[in-house]
């Protein structure tokens, strides 16, 4: 089901805000290793609910150039608008 770029940041943040500090002050340039100090399996965690949510399977070759939560939502608003 096709999803706009802001229903998909919006879940991020929230599943972001789950597994951050409540100052955390997320927006989308929060850096998500440096700023936020999610580890691997953090990463892996969101990424499992927010497949879950989108009903999606996102490829890990796509992550390779996420920082913020800004790239993270782009990434998933591609795949989840992409026709299968």
């Amino acid at each position: 089901m096709p999803a706009s770029y802001e229903e998909i940041q919006e879940k991020v943040i929230t599943e972001l805000s789950k597994l951050t500090s409540p100052d955390a002050g997320l927006t989308e340039d929060s850096e998500l290793v440096t700023e936020l100090g999610l580890d691997s399996f953090k990463v892996l965690d969101l990424l499992m609910d927010i497949e879950d949510e989108f009903d999606i399977s996102m490829p890990v070759n796509l992550l390779a150039d996420v920082h913020t939560v800004r790239d993270l939502a782009t990434r998933i608003h591609t795949v989840v608008n992409t026709p299968s």
